[in-house]
């Protein structure tokens, strides 16, 4: 595979070739995987609950990625010629995939916990998860809409998924705002995972006897969830705050460059999650 890099950005050649390896296997998994997790939930689950309602959602998000990846490889691998408009929405869907499977899981975690923490009180059902559901996707592409800003002043249209106008990295508030979503979804997630497995340890020691408590599945699931999430959101949010820390400080051209790949890296590292939410959900 030839990688010719178009970015104006500074891209090198490995980072772009390193981008066509994370996606395409993501691309050629995904898509299988989670056609399979829809039809296992429209045709094999037989009585709907809140997890269900939330893993629904989940994996429609996953979708919205992997129908911006292949216009993203399209953008490294040649100009890009359909239009600021046509950028900006497949830039969106892929952050919005990004905060939607945060969002998301971090409701599934503290629906698991709920559910094992308060049993016979009427927290859960499935209309409150349809309505926080809702409530997601609207905060979602509500606030999608700096990404349609992230172009605004490049005159230049051959170039999307890269190449961002100077001021995209001037908006503090901006990357305040998904710092603080990001962190804070990460403390709610472990706080949450280490109360399930902790409730999971005390029902196995009261109960000896049950097969599903005895051979630890669900502790499996929970703590391979919680490392998913951890593993694929960790560094890129690092990398976007040091990137930022360097763009405001005015630090040396070689250490920006090196920022620059760390994001672009850490970004494909976060599109591994479409494929951990199919497998581990």
């Amino acid at each position: 595979l030839k990688c010719v890099c178009f970015s104006m950005a500074g891209c090198s050649d490995w980072v772009e070739c390193l981008q066509f390896g994370f996606y395409i296997p993501i691309l050629t998994a995904g898509f299988p995987l989670n056609m399979a997790a829809l039809w296992q939930l429209f045709f094999r689950v037989r009585r709907w609950n809140e997890s269900t309602v939330y893993l629904l959602n989940l994996v429609i998000n996953d979708c919205l990625l992997l129908l911006a990846l292949p216009f993203k490889l399209m953008a490294y691998h040649r100009s890009w010629k359909l239009g600021n408009f046509f950028c900006s929405l497949f830039e969106s869907f892929v952050y919005v995939n990004m905060y939607g499977s945060i969002l998301l899981s971090v409701c599934i975690s503290v629906d698991r916990y709920v559910a094992l923490q308060f049993p016979f009180r009427h927290l859960r059902s499935k209309r409150k998860a349809v309505c926080i559901c809702a409530v997601v996707w609207s905060l979602l592409f509500g606030f999608s809409y700096p990404v349609y800003d992230f172009h605004r002043d490049n005159s230049n249209e051959s170039y999307c998924f890269q190449n961002f106008s100077s001021n995209t990295w001037k908006k503090q508030w901006l990357i305040v705002c998904v710092e603080c979503v990001f962190w804070s979804s990460t403390v709610i997630m472990v706080l949450c995972s280490v109360q399930v497995v902790k409730i999971l340890h005390n029902l196995r020691k009261r109960n000896s006897n049950d097969a599903k408590l005895r051979n630890n599945k669900s502790v499996k699931i929970v703590l391979s969830n919680l490392v998913v999430f951890l593993l694929c959101f960790i560094p890129y949010h690092i990398a976007v705050l040091l990137y930022f820390y360097g763009k405001q400080n005015s630090i040396g051209l070689d250490v920006i460059n090196e920022l620059r790949k760390f994001v672009h890296v850490s970004l494909c590292l976060s599109s591994f999650n479409c494929l951990a939410d199919a497998i581990c959900y």
